[in-house]
């Protein structure tokens, strides 16, 4: 019982069959026409000139260090805490704004930093950072 016929005269295709892939490379090379010319249009625009020359702009830095009777210390003077808020609102209106650096003795209690850190925030500044050694 055969479901199909097999005649003497189908034979295997030993030939690529290369009409298809002319079709494609028709509509590609049609597609490729069509877009050539959009990809050439541009528009008349002015661009802004820049020039290379890094900026030697830095900011300022401001050190505030802690010491371990929770003094402190801003670029090695002694401040008082009432006199701290108004130098660190000082700096917070320079232009470029200052970079605050923080650095707390390891036998202060975390308070006196955390009061630091807060009075940099209300006063505006917005750039800190803290200070550490590392471990050898």
């Amino acid at each position: 019982m055969a479901f199909g016929t097999q005649d003497d005269t189908d034979e295997v295709m030993n030939e690529i069959n290369m009409t298809p892939m002319v079709d494609i490379m028709l509509v590609l090379l049609i597609i490729f026409i069509i877009t050539v010319p959009v990809m050439k249009h541009s528009v008349n625009i002015e661009l802004p000139r820049a020039s290379s020359e890094a900026q030697n702009i830095k900011p300022q830095t401001l050190r505030l260090s802690v010491d371990a009777e929770g003094s402190y210390f801003l670029n090695d003077a002694k401040v008082a805490d009432a006199d701290l808020a108004s130098q660190l609102k000082a700096a917070a209106v320079q232009n470029p704004q200052p970079d605050l650096h923080i650095r707390g003795d390891k036998a202060v209690r975390y308070e006196r930093v955390a009061q630091a850190m807060a009075a940099a925030q209300q006063a505006g500044l917005r750039k800190i950072g803290f200070i550490t050694e590392p471990n050898n």
